[in-house]
């Protein structure tokens, strides 16, 4: 059974939908406007939760564990299509990952990280958590812009 998988794959998907529809109605020049009192702006902080899942799920697929900073500069990163098109790559480096997945048993399975040995639910958890709340904070940025 893999209803725990289907129930945290979906909360991927969700996020990186919401990601994408943020995208597509925040006027493009607000992309990385920074609101008064903001040290970031959306783009940055929807990057950053888009950066979260790469790395985890990167580290799952091909051992790559090494952070997207680089890459996902808004130098680099500029306009929406390019970011659309980065969270793009990202989720299909996350699909792959859950079709590995065979069952439930697989949360519990240990995995290698930087970090040290951990299972991989608490990973899944903890990637997601700290992918929220680089959205979380990319939602009030847009509110703020919004306004």
């Amino acid at each position: 059974m893999r209803e725990s998988i289907d129930r945290l794959d979906a909360q991927f998907a969700d996020l990186h939908a919401r990601s994408l529809d943020l995208i597509a109605r925040l006027p493009p020049a607000r992309l990385y406007a920074k609101p008064n009192g903001s040290a970031d702006s959306f783009g940055e902080q929807i990057l950053r939760s888009a950066a979260v899942v790469e790395q985890g799920f990167g580290g799952l697929t091909a051992n790559l564990w090494d952070d997207p900073f680089e890459w996902t500069l808004p130098e680099t990163l500029s306009d929406p299509a390019k970011v659309r098109e980065y969270l793009d790559e990202v989720e299909v480096t996350r699909r792959s990952a859950f079709a590995s997945f065979e069952s439930d048993d697989d949360l519990s399975k240990e995995i290698m990280t930087p970090a040290g040995s951990t299972q991989l639910l608490p990973f899944l958890l903890d990637t997601l958590r700290r992918a929220r709340h680089h959205h979380e904070r990319a939602e009030i940025i847009y509110k703020l812009r919004k306004d």
